[in-house]
């Protein structure tokens, strides 16, 4: 019995720290975004709620070109092909963000500035 209660007070606690790492990890990338999107001309965030949902939809999108291809969508996590993949999710999110706007070129330069600014932010962002 104690046993037993020990593994459900386990799963409790570790359901609790997954979902304050995935609210972590949201709140670094959309701060991340936010200075990528302030450096970045051709890039613009036109409020905290488009940064907001901006972010989770990096975040969900990162998650599933992980989970189905197993690359990180990363400037430095993977090479070129990391790469091209962080351009093309800051260049799609626009049609799923309104009040998020970037150009290619926009996106090619905010692919840089978001893997350098991501270098520097401690911890695994990944999810």
């Amino acid at each position: 019995m104690a046993d037993n209660n020990h593994q459900v007070n386990t799963q409790t606690s570790n359901g609790t720290s997954t979902v304050w790492q995935i609210v972590g990890r949201l709140v670094a990338a959309a701060v991340i975004l936010a200075i990528t999107a302030f450096f970045t001309p051709g890039f613009e965030i036109n409020n905290f709620w488009s940064l907001a949902l901006a972010a989770v939809v990096l975040s969900v999108m990162d998650y599933l070109i992980v989970k189905f291809t197993g690359l990180h969508a990363s400037p430095f996590g993977k090479g070129f092909v990391g790469f091209v993949l962080s351009v093309v999710v800051l260049y799609v999110t626009q049609y799923f963000v309104a009040g998020y706007t970037i150009s290619w070129m926009a996106a090619i330069i905010g692919a840089l500035i978001y893997g350098i600014i991501d270098y520097f932010i401690p911890g695994d962002q990944q999810m």
